[in-house]
C-alpha cells in the first residue's frame, strides 16, 4: 500500500475517534439549557470528523487517482527550483506578521492589509478592485465574529481604542 494510503487510513482512525468523541461524549456535559440550541459546542467537531472520514475514505480507496499518463500536478523534487518557493516562503512570513500584527493594528487595519499584500504577491494587479473587496471582506468578517458570535475581536489599532 502506497503512503498517501497509509496516511489516509491513519486519518480516519484519528477522525473516527474524534467523531465518537463529538458524537456521544462531548454532549453528555451539557447544561439542560444548552439542549434547545440549534448548533452545540459539539457541531463543529462533528462536520469536521465526518468531513475528514469521507476525505480519508476518498484516498483510502483510490477515488482520486489520475489515469497513469496524468502526471502534470506531481510536484518534481530534482527540479524544485523552477516552482515559486520565494513567494510561498514570503507568504509564511506574511501569515506570521498578519498574526503578530493582530493585536497593535487592530483586526480591520491588519485584515485588510494582508489580504491586499498576498494577493498582490500572487500577481493580482487591479488594486481599484482589490483593495474594496479586501475592506469589505475584512469588514463582514469583523462583523459577523464581533455581532453575531460575540467574540470581542479589536477594530482599530490599540492607540485609537
Amino acid at each position: 500500500m502506497a503512503l498517501d494510503r497509509w496516511i489516509a487510513l491513519v486519518i480516519l482512525a484519528v477522525s473516527l475517534m474524534y467523531g465518537y468523541t463529538a458524537f456521544f461524549m462531548m454532549d453528555a456535559g451539557l447544561p439542560p439549557f444548552m439542549r434547545f440550541n440549534p448548533i452545540w459546542p459539539s457541531t463543529f467537531p462533528k462536520i469536521i470528523a465526518v468531513g475528514a472520514a469521507i476525505t480519508s475514505l476518498v484516498i483510502l480507496l483510490g477515488f482520486e487517482k489520475k489515469p497513469a499518463d496524468a502526471d502534470e500536478g506531481e510536484i518534481d523534487f530534482s527540479r524544485l527550483g523552477d516552482y515559486n518557493i520565494g513567494q510561498a516562503v514570503f507568504l509564511l512570513v506574511l501569515m506570521v506578521a498578519y498574526a503578530l500584527l493582530l493585536r497593535p493594528a487592530g483586526f480591520l487595519l491588519s485584515t485588510l492589509l494582508f489580504l491586499v499584500v498576498a494577493a498582490a504577491l500572487l500577481g493580482e494587479r487591479r488594486f481599484y478592485i482589490l483593495v474594496p473587496v479586501a475592506a469589505a471582506a475584512a469588514g463582514g468578517v469583523w462583523y459577523l465574529v464581533q455581532q453575531t458570535l460575540g467574540i470581542y475581536l479589536s477594530p482599530l489599532p490599540t492607540f485609537l481604542s
